[in-house]
């Protein structure tokens, strides 16, 4: 608005210098050099336009002001030029993407035609996932590369370094939520064999599949969120329980040389399913060193590293593992901190982590913790920043773990906030992620598992 009062008092300075001029002729220029027209100030008159000035025929009144200026006729505008106004991002951003396009040269068709099949499906193999997904629609021949065995070779030799999750919100059905941390993304892929209105919790994962268990602890499926193969597992052997706890790991480098599912229960029975015979097995009693019956945490998954199976019981508070090859199980004593609850188990290259809330009076804070083979304790490695931790102050925070591989997604609920952050154990770094948005609510998650994405991954 400053500079419209600006202007409207520059066009009353000009429209009473024309005025005088018109009522009192200056004298007859000099003769112009190089035989140039003489342009008096009546021709100059003629070339100016004046229209009345409102608040929304400021933009059109800037640009006459300006063209005016720019005719070097009267060099008073001069002193008024305004700067260049600077161009939004996305029109700057297409001039650069016009001019880059026209620089590009065409590709050589005869050059490109007999390019290397398998060096193609190399290449293609090392894209990123959702990059991948997008270049399927080009043609039949790209959507066909998920059912090549070549490139399932070549995706099993690029080492996966970070994790997607699987989540399951408060009210979604028959669907979940995959978010990328690389992009920031968050999916929303519908699983179509699965049956309609079934609820499901996503309990466990490997080589890119996702167990699922239906919320009456009987029925078993095994999923890829990025393919939608879905499989319902074959009915157990043994009395269903109430609560369990489900370990998955595979038996070779990929899904394709298939992957056993322990399913423990409080009791001390347990089953263990094998994808290449399709059944689930019995193998043997618990060990008569083992105290019965089991005090699981059911909010700590089980960690899955090599063939090892990891739980976590309380009373003696300690860690379970079990061998998927021999069928031998351990139990080590290793108590947890004072002060801690919501706690749960994950993995980082091999070591076992810990996180979980450590609360004292009205302060609560997120903490980490690395086991110590030698010592059988915990040593705390990292906690979140104190400025994060100071929106819990006071609050009956509870914390969900959504994924333990390395980097950890953990959902913060209170009945104040509700937080999704993620921890990279290697970087020690902490981001927030955006809370799901679904419509104009924003969902809490019940449930989630982290997995490794492999889109010839097949249930």
């Amino acid at each position: 608005m400053e500079g419209l009062a600006m202007l409207r008092q520059l066009i009353g300075q000009l429209q009473e210098l024309l005025q005088f001029y018109h009522s009192h002729p200056p004298p007859p220029p000099p003769p112009p050099a190089h035989h140039q027209l003489p342009l008096t100030l009546a021709s100059a008159h003629q070339r100016w336009c004046f229209k009345d000035i409102d608040d929304n025929s400021a933009d059109d009144f800037y640009g006459l002001v300006i063209a005016a200026g720019r005719s070097g006729n009267c060099r008073m505008t001069e002193a008024c030029v305004l700067p260049p106004v600077k161009k939004p991002r996305k029109e700057r951003n297409r001039g650069k993407l016009s001019g880059s396009a026209a620089a590009t040269e065409a590709m050589d068709e005869e050059m490109w035609k007999d390019f290397p099949e398998d060096l193609f499906e190399a290449v293609i193999a090392r894209l990123p996932i959702a990059t991948f997904f997008r270049f399927r629609a080009v043609c039949q021949k790209w959507n066909s590369l998920l059912n090549s065995e070549t490139f399932a070779l070549y995706r099993a030799q690029i080492p996966q370094t970070t994790p997607w999750f699987y989540t399951i919100t408060h009210d979604m059905v028959s669907s979940g939520a995959i978010y990328d941390p690389s992009s920031n993304k968050w999916y929303h892929p519908s699983i179509s064999s699965q049956p309609v209105r079934l609820l499901v919790l996503p309990v466990a994962s490997a080589g890119g599949l996702v167990c699922l268990l239906d919320f009456s602890h009987k029925n078993f499926f095994v999923c890829n969120p990025l393919t939608r193969s879905f499989k319902e597992l074959p009915a157990r052997s043994v009395e269903v329980w109430s609560r369990v706890a489900v370990g998955m790991t595979l038996n070779g480098s990929s899904a394709s040389g298939g992957y056993k599912i322990l399913c423990l229960g409080c009791d001390g029975e347990y089953e263990v399913y094998d994808s290449i015979e399709n059944s689930w097995t019995h193998p043997r009693s618990m060990p008569s060193t083992i105290k019965l019956p089991l005090t699981l945490k059911h909010r700590s998954q089980a960690v899955s590293i090599d063939n090892f199976v990891y739980f976590m019981r309380s009373d003696p508070e300690g860690i379970m593992s079990y061998n998927m090859v021999t069928g031998i199980w351990n139990e080590f004593i290793v108590p947890s901190p004072r002060h801690l609850t919501d706690h749960t188990l994950a993995d980082f290259g091999g070591r076992l982590m810990l996180v979980g809330l450590l609360t004292k009076n009205a302060a609560t804070c997120v903490c980490i913790w690395e086991l110590q083979k030698m010592t059988l304790l915990w040593k705390e490695v990292d906690r979140m920043p104190n400025i994060w931790c100071l929106e819990f102050y006071g609050k009956h925070v509870r914390m969900n773990c959504l994924g333990n591989k390395g980097l950890l997604m953990l959902s913060l609920r209170s009945r104040q906030m509700n937080r999704l952050v993620t921890y990279d154990v290697t970087s020690k770094e902490w981001l927030k992620v955006p809370v799901l948005p679904r419509g104009r609510k924003r969902q809490w998650i019940t449930s989630g598992t982290a997995f490794y994405p492999c889109p010839t991954a097949v249930a």
